[in-house]
């Protein structure tokens, strides 16, 4: 797997929070640093954070960052409203057949549509045995969805789909 370089602009956006040289942000600084530069309440930054920190060692390193940048760092606003447009009756869950119908129409990172067993797999594995998916789900959900590269046309084969 190719190593990605971090664009400038996310550096530079996490570099003004660093305090040393590691180049890892302690809670306190990322969430400031995700309220300020996303424009999100303490509550919304707190979500986000839990969602990015995955090694849940309370720091956000700039790898981190750069996956909740490069995954849905400009459109926070979007997927938080789209979350609460979702939620069933206040419950903090979404509803998950209007879930079905939004995810159906969405596109993955490479600009592909979902096929119906896709949204069932996607909504499946992130709703879990408790069949519910909350804010921090939905928005691995969304990441996930982002990421995903779809399956192998029938006319291209495995190494044609990868040089893409």
């Amino acid at each position: 797997m190719a190593i990605r370089k971090i664009p400038k602009e996310v550096e530079q956006m996490f570099d003004k929070y660093v305090t040393n040289f590691t180049r890892r942000l302690k809670k306190d600084a990322a969430l400031t640093m995700l309220e300020k530069e996303f424009n999100l309440s303490e509550e919304e930054a707190d979500i986000i954070f839990g969602v990015f920190d995955k090694d849940q060692n309370n720091e956000l390193s700039l790898w981190e960052f750069n996956q909740f940048y490069n995954t849905i760092g400009g459109d926070a606003h979007t997927y938080l409203a789209m979350f609460n447009e979702l939620q069933k009756d206040h419950s903090g869950f979404v509803d998950i057949g209007r879930l079905w119908d939004v995810i159906k129409d969405m596109k993955t990172g490479q600009g592909n549509s979902l096929e119906e067993k896709e949204v069932e797999m996607f909504i499946k594995s992130t709703a879990g045995p408790e069949k519910q998916i909350d804010l921090p789900k939905f928005i691995n959900l969304l990441c996930r969805i982002k990421m995903f590269r779809g399956g192998v046309e029938p006319h291209q084969s495995r190494n044609q789909q990868v040089a893409h």
